[in-house]
């Protein structure tokens, strides 16, 4: 006797898997369960049979087509499908011509979406406005890197995450029943199932492509877990080099090392390099962090970084890459300071705002003779005429304050800077209060 599950379309075995296995309600969605509770604003207006414009941001495999079919159902309206990949502006207004023609809002699920161009996107603006359509856009990338405002203005994003494991083991139980109706021979052992689960890395589909693929291969076999991973390997993690997985990744080892979390800098650093990130962007963002997060307070963190780098040259992969790892290591370990970081910003700053002011004459080169007789240099005291090398003069220019721009932190080798600068401090003023710092070589570089 067969049984049969909600939401299945058991007529046709030709189907993919997948396709058959479409939730027809939210009830019967997995995973997701910010949209699909009964409580949720967006299940709310699915009861009620309101369809929105939105665009769905997630992963593939996640349920983003699923979640429009139900939508265009619950609220009694056509459903059209296009993908940005092959569609443009003539098959949108194909569908708006149906629309217009029946006299109905079409719900159009776009998937792809980031693939339109501003002007085809901009295609869509006015049957939206008039009510022609609804528009529910699918994308795997930032909408609001991809996405024109005016459309954005008017869609409301949704973001759907990867499926956990447990949400597709349970589907995956499904599809091994509805498969047992065509034999019951078929049989996938649970650790089979769980790794599969595991392997799908949060993608439901990918996971039924998978489990119809060991149908397809012995539908009489009872599948172990051995037999499993070596019919069906593990599935590449999602990195995308110029994407959000790319920048996620990249943001998650740069914030490990900066709070100091060696282990987790190890990690997301090896999960760059096993989705394939290019060794050497590596490398430089490493130097980066070593000036940004450390900086005076080990400044032995940039020659290391450095040394990583010049070490992949040399060695290449693998072998090279152990250099990246012992300096995400260091990085992590050593003393955290961003007071240089934050005196290159001041700087910067300052330097935009008062970049019209002259350098001081005492500081200004003199190389010929008619420098000289302009005063150029006139007044500049030489700091190794001084016993203590230490001179009191000013180096801003004469029309603004001194600014104390690099303030470091006491921690590492900067608590010997700060001494350092308390020391030159007290030196000057001693200079400043007796008048003994007088200007000798006043020409001197």
């Amino acid at each position: 006797m067969s049984m049969t599950l909600p939401g299945l379309l058991l007529n046709d075995v030709q189907t993919p898997l997948a396709h058959r296995l479409r939730p027809k309600t939210l009830t019967e969605v997995q995973g997701q369960i910010e949209l699909t509770a009964s409580q949720s604003w967006f299940a709310h207006a699915i009861h009620e049979g309101r369809a929105l414009s939105c665009i769905f941001w997630g992963p593939p495999g996640v349920g983003k087509t699923t979640l429009a079919r139900i939508m265009a159902e619950q609220a009694d309206m056509p459903f059209a499908q296009l993908s940005a990949v092959s569609a443009g502006k003539k098959e949108v207004q194909d569908v708006v011509a149906k629309a217009q023609q029946q006299g109905r809002t079409y719900l159009l699920f776009l998937d792809e979406i980031h693939r339109f161009n501003k002007a085809q996107q901009d295609v869509l603006l006015p049957y939206l406005e008039d009510g022609t359509l609804i528009l529910v856009g699918a994308t795997t990338e930032n909408p609001s890197f991809t996405l024109n405002n005016a459309l954005l203005s008017r869609c409301r994003v949704i973001v759907l995450k990867a499926l956990d494991a447990a949400s597709i083991t349970t589907i995956l139980q499904r599809g091994i029943t509805v498969l047992q109706e065509n034999t019951s021979q078929f049989h996938v052992e649970q650790d089979a199932v769980l790794w599969l689960a595991q392997a799908a890395d949060g993608d439901a589909r990918y996971a039924l492509n998978a489990l119809e693929s060991l149908f397809d291969a012995d539908s009489a076999k009872d599948w172990q877990l051995h037999d499993v991973t070596q019919q069906w390997q593990r599935r590449q993690g999602k990195y995308d080099r110029n994407g959000d997985a790319h920048y996620d990744l990249i943001s998650a080892l740069h914030k490990s090392i900066r709070s100091s979390d060696a282990d987790a800098a190890c990690y997301w650093l090896a999960r760059m390099l096993e989705g394939g990130e290019e060794p050497l962007y590596l490398a430089r963002r490493l130097i980066r962090m070593a000036t940004e997060d450390i900086g005076l307070a080990d400044p032995k963190a940039l020659t290391l970084a450095l040394d990583a780098q010049r070490m992949f040259q040399i060695l290449g992969s693998p072998e090279g890459e152990q250099g990246l790892f012992e300096t995400a290591i260091y990085l992590a370990l050593a003393p955290k300071s961003n007071a240089a970081y934050m005196a290159e910003k001041a700087a910067r700053r300052l330097a935009r705002d008062t970049q019209h002011l002259d350098v001081p004459v005492h500081l200004k080169n003199a190389p010929t003779t008619l420098m000289k007789d302009l005063g150029h240099g006139s007044g500049y005291q030489y700091a190794h005429d001084e016993d203590d090398a230490v001179v009191s003069q000013k180096h801003f220019p004469d029309a603004m304050d001194e600014a104390k721009l690099y303030q470091p932190v006491a921690r590492g080798f900067e608590r010997t800077l700060i001494e350092r600068l308390e020391w030159l401090e007290s030196r000057r003023q001693e200079k400043r209060a007796s008048g003994s710092n007088q200007t000798r070589k006043g020409n001197k570089l």
